[in-house]
């Protein structure tokens, strides 16, 4: 389903600051698998994700998403098959328009408006039928606008305008980070039946290790560009916490953190 084959990325090229992030790096996610990946900062997680979005590009490498070479694709044509949940609650909507306005405009993604009404005819019921499916209450704020929703309601919102379209693939980047850990809980759980019934071949990254061993079918353990830990289906349903964080601790200290 997704390849990543051979990338090289730097950063700061040609500076004195100049990083080498991936080097002759690959990966291949399967359709229909919900990958969690962790590690620490600068470790390349959110690269992976902005390269498979397409709003970073490789210095050499490709990128396949079912066999076609995406790797210098337009970011909005992937769009077109790929919704993304962003850290800032803000981020994936339109703060200053209005809940069922936010609803419209993801449901119309690459479609044109002309000067037809924001929101159709009879969308209305509609949007109140598919916020409502999420449990909290957001069928009576359909006239609010998104910046006055809680953080926890607006990335509930952003999952299901990410989704509102057919997409194949979700990408989640950090998407709770934000959220006090009650709310978080909810938004996982509402991740977790949204990617369960879309069937969506799903990238989540996470600093939260219990989100991380709960959700999903693949763990993926990322340190200075490479992947240092990889289990999957049983290997990874035996994992504990303890186990994941030893080994996080290890590298740590190997680096003299």
């Amino acid at each position: 389903m997704i390849e990543y084959k051979s990338i090289s990325k730097k950063f700061n090229a040609r500076t004195v600051n100049e990083m080498s992030l991936l080097d002759d790096f690959s990966l291949h996610i399967a359709k229909g698998d919900f990958v969690s990946i962790i590690g620490s900062n600068g470790s390349g997680k959110t690269t992976l994700l902005n390269l498979l979005a397409g709003s970073l590009l490789p210095d050499s490498g490709h990128i396949l998403i079912d066999g076609k070479d995406v790797t210098f694709q337009k970011e909005f044509i992937r769009a077109r098959r790929i919704g993304r949940v962003f850290q800032d609650t803000l981020k994936g909507c339109a703060g200053d328009l209005t809940l069922a306005q936010n609803l419209s405009l993801a449901e119309n993604k690459g479609t044109k408006y002309n000067l037809a009404s924001a929101i159709p005819r009879g969308a209305l019921e509609r949007y109140k039928n598919i916020v409502s499916s999420i449990g909290l209450g957001l069928e009576d704020k359909m006239n609010v606008r998104m910046r006055l929703l809680s953080g926890g309601q607006r990335q509930a919102v952003s999952l299901l305008m990410a989704t509102m379209t057919p997409i194949d693939i979700l990408i989640l980047d950090e998407h709770t980070a934000a959220l006090d850990p009650k709310t978080a809980d909810i938004v996982m759980r509402i991740t977790d039946d949204v990617v369960r019934k879309g069937n969506f071949t799903t990238m989540m990254v996470t600093h939260n290790l219990r989100y991380a061993l709960e959700y999903g079918n693949r763990l993926l353990m990322m340190h200075e560009g490479r992947i240092v830990f990889d289990k999957s289906g049983d290997q990874k349903t035996v994992l504990k916490i303890d186990d994941v964080l030893s080994l996080f601790n290890s590298i740590s200290i190997e680096c003299g953190n």
